[in-house]
């Protein structure tokens, strides 16, 4: 997935600061991944920490962090040969969010709109029936979030959608076995929870936090994955975006980040909390220093790379810095 925010390309930066303040053999060690959303810094460390907690507010990160983390699963080739072969049918994706549909909304094209829905309800009437358990459920949620993310008619997220149909819109949705690593004996358990609530009910070691940087609110640019995992078809969706009604997050108001920021650091039971913040974000290098410097024992890290941009922006400089902000609590 073209993921806002996403660490994919930071892994190394990350996982080395870890592991220099940490030291390298972290077998011992437990991480928490506070601000999970679609699970890339919790996979790094899959196999070297003893347990991984994973939490995201975001439903569809849920999904796609619980699939990812499953460990029992049976074969389910032949329940994804068989999703994919479905015809598809008007329903709720196709008439709200798609080409020729009743609210008209150009996120998808008719053909998968129609095809996520069939698919959907398949998913939604397998679990119904008891034919697949909680597990299944899900982790076939998560390939349908994934399939459905590579067709959509959009620039990246889906604050909105574009005018006409471009080209990967136009292919046709399917859903791809995804490999899992069912070999390690990390314990792992998945929350969504909002990350200063669920602070006070967790303790560990290692605490790596990547809260939204500024007023780009994950529920409203990632509103339609939700209402896909969620298939509510009840809610009445708002606006030309078709959007869900949603709790902004105190990261994402400048009024109120700095002091979510130290309510959850004054919080945390962790030995080492590791914070990735850029030079673009509400709240100043400086700011979070003196936040962390209260606690503990405070360090930096920082590393230069480009930054998201969406599929039809053009940023002249789109060069920027990553801090890791690192904390060894007292």
């Amino acid at each position: 997935m073209n993921y806002i925010g996403s660490k994919l390309r930071l892994s190394s930066f990350i996982y080395g600061a870890v592991t220099q303040v940490a030291g390298e053999d972290l077998s011992s060690y437990s991480f928490c991944d506070l601000f999970a959303g679609t699970g890339t810094v919790g996979k790094l460390f899959q196999g070297k920490v003893k347990k991984i907690t994973s939490n995201d507010r975001e439903y569809y990160s849920y999904v796609i962090n619980r699939a990812h983390f499953s460990k029992q699963l049976s074969d389910y080739n032949c329940l994804i040969e068989e999703l994919n072969n479905l015809q598809g049918i008007p329903g709720f994706i196709f008439n709200q969010y798609s080409e020729n549909g009743k609210a008209g909304r150009l996120y998808f094209s008719e053909s998968n709109g129609k095809k996520i829905d069939a698919i959907r309800l398949k998913i939604k009437l397998w679990k119904k029936r008891g034919i697949i358990d909680e597990e299944m459920y899900l982790f076939l949620l998560s390939i349908l979030i994934r399939g459905a993310d590579k067709v959509a008619n959009t620039a990246s997220v889906y604050a909105s959608y574009l005018k006409k149909l471009k080209q990967s819109a136009r292919k046709e949705v399917l859903l791809y076995p995804v490999a899992l690593n069912h070999t390690d004996n990390t314990i792992c358990e998945v929350f969504q929870e909002d990350s200063n609530v669920l602070i006070e009910k967790i303790e560990g070691d290692i605490l790596y936090l990547d809260p939204p940087y500024n007023r780009r609110e994950y529920a409203s640019n990632y509103h339609l994955l939700n209402t896909i995992a969620l298939y509510d078809t009840s809610f009445t969706p708002k606006g030309k975006t078709g959007v869900r009604k949603y709790v902004t997050s105190s990261y994402c108001k400048k009024s109120e980040a700095v002091i979510a920021l130290e309510e959850l650091i004054s919080k945390a039971r962790f030995r080492y909390v590791f914070l990735s913040y850029n030079n673009e974000g509400w709240i100043s290098s400086g700011e979070i220093r003196k936040i962390m410097q209260k606690y503990g024992r405070y360090s930096i890290f920082s590393s230069v790379y480009k930054r998201f941009k969406s599929q039809n922006t053009s940023i002249q400089n789109n060069i920027t810095t990553e801090f890791i902000h690192v904390l060894e609590k007292y």
